[in-house]
């Protein structure tokens, strides 16, 4: 094998010495600086992506507070707009209910005073049958009674 031969070890020490120094030297001349300087720009992209997110993040929590602020905001209005309107709605059922209750007393006053006169007239068709049946029975067993006197007698027999 020719790799074994002690004879060509210099050369090929040589030759190996150059090859790594040079590999060296290109690494770190042209390699390591354009992959640092990748490293970097991905740093700075990674810092200024992190810090564009925490700005974000603020905006975002900030817009949640006053979000929050007007929810709260809007709820009070909104309850107070409700406590208002129950309030009128209270005042306005009440106010119905005492037309209604109004309207409902004239009704019933109305209906008293329609069935009082039906009451009076139904009570003079009775004192005038009674006064015809009376008249017809005084004929039958031949009584002279005026009829002004039957009258009388009916009259006060329904007051009494």
């Amino acid at each position: 094998m020719p790799q074994l031969d002690f004879s060509v070890f210099p050369s090929q020490l040589f030759w190996l010495s150059i090859s790594f120094f040079t590999m060296l030297f290109l690494m770190s001349k042209i390699i390591i600086p354009r992959i640092a300087e990748m490293i970097n720009l991905r740093k700075e992209k990674i810092d200024d992506y992190l810090q564009k997110a925490a700005e974000i993040k603020e905006k975002a929590e900030k817009s949640l507070a006053k979000y929050q602020e007007a929810l709260q905001k809007a709820t009070s209005e909104a309850n107070q707009s409700l406590l208002k309107t129950q309030q009128d709605l209270k005042t306005l059922m009440e106010c119905k209910q005492a037309d209604l209750s109004a309207e409902l007393a004239a009704q019933i006053k109305e209906g008293e005073q329609k069935i009082a006169q039906g009451k009076q007239k139904a009570l003079k068709q009775v004192e005038e049958m009674s006064a015809e049946l009376a008249m017809d029975v005084v004929k039958k067993l031949g009584l002279k009674v005026t009829e002004a006197q039957i009258r009388k007698a009916i009259e006060v027999s329904v007051k009494e």
